[in-house]
């Protein structure tokens, strides 16, 4: 049984070996680790980490923010023995639900190019494409990508 909590300061360092993990999959375009645990402590200081657990191992998380009338979610990380298994689906319903809490109109998010897999999951999901962005990320990758955003209304 999986249960949803909101995480700690003390959980970044499982929250960033568990994001290292499941964007291993980009390494095809960039070759870092994707975050840190100061970085994900940072991201605390605006935001919140939403934890997938089916005790006692961490099999997602998700980082959250309110930007006035919109939320924002990105870093959605299932570890990679549990994907396809709705636990994804289940962490971004729990967003969703707070944004909806907190009086937001809508969901928004942001995906590289490249991840056509997402693209095509987040679109099932009810998101649509709201544009495109420079990728600013200061690592150099591989080759040339940006970001689609993606956004759906919350009803």
């Amino acid at each position: 049984m999986i249960s949803i909590r909101t995480a700690t300061r003390t959980d970044a360092d499982a929250i960033a070996r568990l994001v290292n993990t499941a964007f291993l999959v980009e390494q095809f375009f960039i070759e870092r680790d994707r975050t840190n645990p100061a970085t994900v402590r940072s991201l605390m200081e605006t935001g919140k980490f939403l934890l997938a657990e089916e005790a006692p191992n961490l099999v997602g998380c998700i980082f959250m923010e309110l930007r006035a009338e919109r939320g924002y979610f990105g870093m959605l990380s299932i570890d990679p023995s549990r994907q396809g298994m709705g636990v994804g689906h289940q962490l971004v319903d729990a967003v969703e639900k707070y944004f909806r809490y907190a009086g937001c109109k809508f969901s928004d998010l942001k995906i590289v190019n490249l991840r056509t897999d997402l693209h095509t999951l987040y679109h099932r999901w009810g998101y649509a494409d709201a544009g495109t962005a420079v990728y600013d990320d200061p690592t150099p990758t591989k080759i040339p990508v940006h970001f689609i955003l993606m956004s759906k209304p919350l009803l």
